[in-house]
């Protein structure tokens, strides 16, 4: 069986991670740690990254510091994973689901000034398959609203926005580095992007559980004590040393999907002129990172018959997210504005391929004429 995906692993991480072991030093905020972060401010860059055990509290983290309460609104897709929306809920936010974009299925930049109230607090753009959201216009909105802008950059690390890392262009990010990422942390991990300095010192501090124990570290108090709300939003020293041997070899993980990701689109592209399938699209101002690459189908009763086939050709396919405005939490908590033009029905065509980094040619091309054999 081709499996649909396997975590990325350059070979370097046993001797990160036992030269972590060694250190003594297991809990977050050691050495492995702070390269990760000096990686990402120098890299992106941005004002300040902190790892956090996975994407869901690097958004939890955001809620928190642009202080959300009940009865705040907060504008997003409603094609996204559930952790975008529970962030906000957590702290008594009310979702307010926008319409998709056909080509990037992501949000409808035009959709989201109709959606805007009085009681709107942020808006939350979802980086999906690591294709950049309208960011100039949707920083416009904001910046004429009064707005917040949390970058669900959980798909996005080292895809770029008119030559700008994704992540350093709202006020906040956050990434995830799941094993289904482009770099994983060790099977889960996050990160936690500032932008707007006005958030760095408070966001030490709900990092480490409402204290001031960071800037007690660095001398500049005699001791610390509770300050603030917060959480344990600090990872272990094993997860910051696996990521650290996937940062060492960045571009070549990058370089790597991205040819994978290019095979399948050349080698589907006959089926594109023959009005079968639909692929990927990436706009002109984008720089994507091969996070994934999906198909459009004609229905859902299509992409079920195409995945059989795909599993009786021993290749593991997936579907991606049930639109959460449609789910029965999603509709508790949230509420869809405008017309579901395009969210479900695009969302029952697409289905993923296997994409991992590593992943050998002959199981590309055994995928592509499989795909190709079902519409023959």
């Amino acid at each position: 069986m081709i499996p649909f995906n396997k975590p990325p692993y350059t070979g370097r991480e046993n001797e990160h991670v036992l030269a972590a072991l060694k250190s003594g030093k297991l809990s977050g905020d050691g050495a492995y740690t702070y390269k990760c972060h000096e990686w990402f401010e120098n890299t992106l860059p941005c004002n300040k990254a902190l790892l956090t055990p996975s994407c869901t509290q690097a958004l939890e983290m955001a809620a928190l510091l642009i202080d959300i309460k009940p009865g705040d609104e907060v504008i997003m897709p409603s094609y996204t994973f559930v952790s975008t929306a529970n962030a906000f809920v957590l702290r008594g936010a009310r979702i307010v689901f926008v319409d998709i974009r056909p080509d990037t299925m992501n949000m409808d930049e035009r959709k989201i000034e109709a959606a805007i109230t009085d009681k709107t607090k942020a808006i939350v753009p979802v980086h999906y398959a690591g294709v950049a959201c309208e960011m100039r216009e949707i920083m416009s909105l904001a910046e004429r609203y009064g707005l917040f802008v949390i970058e669900d950059a959980a798909q996005g690390m080292m895809s770029k926005y008119e030559n700008k890392a994704l992540g350093t262009i709202g006020h906040l990010a956050a990434f995830s580095f799941h094993e289904t990422k482009n770099y994983t942390s060790g099977g889960e991990g996050g990160l936690l992007i500032i932008n707007d300095v006005a958030f760095k010192e408070r966001a030490e501090v709900i990092r480490e559980k409402g204290t001031n124990r960071s800037q007690f570290f660095r001398g500049m108090v005699d001791k610390y004590s509770w300050v603030d709300v917060g959480s344990s939003y600090l990872p272990s020293e094993l997860q910051a040393a696996y990521l650290w041997a996937q940062l060492e070899e960045s571009e070549r993980i990058k370089g790597d999907r991205l040819s994978t990701w290019k095979k399948y689109y050349s080698g589907l592209s006959h089926l594109v002129d023959k009005g079968k399938i639909g692929l990927p699209s990436i706009p002109d101002n984008c720089e994507h990172n091969a996070h994934m690459f999906y198909i459009k189908v004609k229905n859902n009763d299509e992409r079920s018959n195409l995945m059989q086939n795909l599993k009786s050709n021993d290749i593991a396919s997936a579907f991606h997210y049930v639109p959460l405005h449609t789910s029965k939490a999603g509709s508790c908590y949230g509420k869809f504005v405008g017309d579901d033009e395009f969210t479900t029905k695009e969302a029952e065509r697409l289905l993923r391929l296997p994409l991992w980094y590593d992943m050998p040619d002959e199981f590309v091309e055994k995928i592509i004429s499989s795909i190709a054999d079902f519409y023959n």
